[in-house]
């Protein structure tokens, strides 16, 4: 108990860092999207300066407490998953506060924030809210049964809910990675990991291309700030988790970034290789494809 202070110094110390990654990869995969388009792209450095003038902005637009509560709960959930999942194995303070059974409320944090958004679209009183919020729920449920599927069957494959224990089983090499012993179920978090990143071609949330509203242009000043900055840490915790589930963790930092940037890697090839679903063809793909291969991943995983 001693060192409990230290550990929260850590573990800030720690989400500063990977905040500063999250807005590094941003600019790099905005980049890389335009110059697919045979664009030049923004500057890779482009996120910190709108970062900046958000949080200089202030605004006098009244919306009510539950509207400008929504980013906060959507930072919350970003940052409650990353200050629950251990960062680095081995390490006495970067294993932030990771407990027996953590896996379950990581869970829970990454449902949070959607339904903060959810809370706040519908306080600002704008026509369209009710579609971004049917649009949200029904992709995030639809999402989430293949991510829950895949968790269950990592369970299942370690018997624990402690993702430090399921970090430790999978140490002593690659042929350890539930990658390797388990391709099946690493496929089934692969394919939900495209959903909950929410890139495309299951961005149905915010659909750049089809309605010109959403939060980036219902939040401003600082409330979009809150929210940008909540882009830079929770693609970031969560792609910290699944490198955790399926790929052996991190020991250090420098195999930290390389993993969680090749595991984020794969959601931008595949959104830009793929164009936008529709609504009903986004869901109708979780259930057509993901839900029968996530039966099937768990059964063989029981059975393993």
């Amino acid at each position: 108990m001693e060192f409990e202070p230290v550990k929260i110094l850590y573990a800030f110390g720690a989400i500063s860092i990977i905040f500063n990654i999250g807005l590094l990869i941003q600019g790099i995969v905005r980049k890389i999207g335009a110059r697919v388009g045979k664009r030049y792209g923004i500057r890779f450095y482009q996120p910190y300066i709108d970062l900046i003038k958000n949080y200089s902005i202030r605004s006098s637009v009244t919306h009510g407490i539950m509207f400008y509560l929504g980013p906060v709960f959507r930072l919350t959930g970003g940052i409650g998953i990353y200050l629950f999942i251990p960062i680095i194995f081995g390490s006495e303070y970067f294993s932030n506060f990771s407990f027996s059974g953590d896996i379950v409320l990581v869970l829970y944090f990454i449902f949070f924030g959607t339904l903060g958004m959810a809370l706040g679209a519908g306080e600002g009183g704008h026509p369209y809210s009710a579609i971004g919020i049917s649009r949200g729920l029904a992709q995030v449920t639809a999402a989430e049964i293949p991510l829950i599927m895949a968790v269950l069957g990592v369970a299942i494959q370690y018997h624990t809910l402690s993702i430090t224990e399921i970090v430790a089983a999978q140490q002593g090499g690659i042929q350890n990675w539930t990658m390797m012993t388990n391709p099946l179920i690493t496929i089934l978090g692969m394919i939900a990991i495209l959903g909950s990143m929410m890139r495309s071609p299951f961005d149905v949330v915010m659909a750049p291309q089809e309605i010109p509203i959403g939060p980036p242009t219902e939040y401003h000043s600082s409330f979009l700030g809150v929210l940008q900055t909540n882009r830079s840490i929770f693609p970031m915790a969560k792609t910290v988790l699944f490198m955790n589930l399926f790929f052996g963790g991190a020991t250090n930092w420098l195999v930290l970034i390389l993993k969680v940037f090749l595991i984020y890697m794969w959601a931008v090839i595949v959104g830009v290789v793929f164009p936008r679903f529709r609504v009903e063809q986004s869901i109708r793909w979780f259930y057509k494809y993901a839900l029968p291969l996530g039966i099937i991943a768990i059964i063989v995983t029981s059975m393993m």
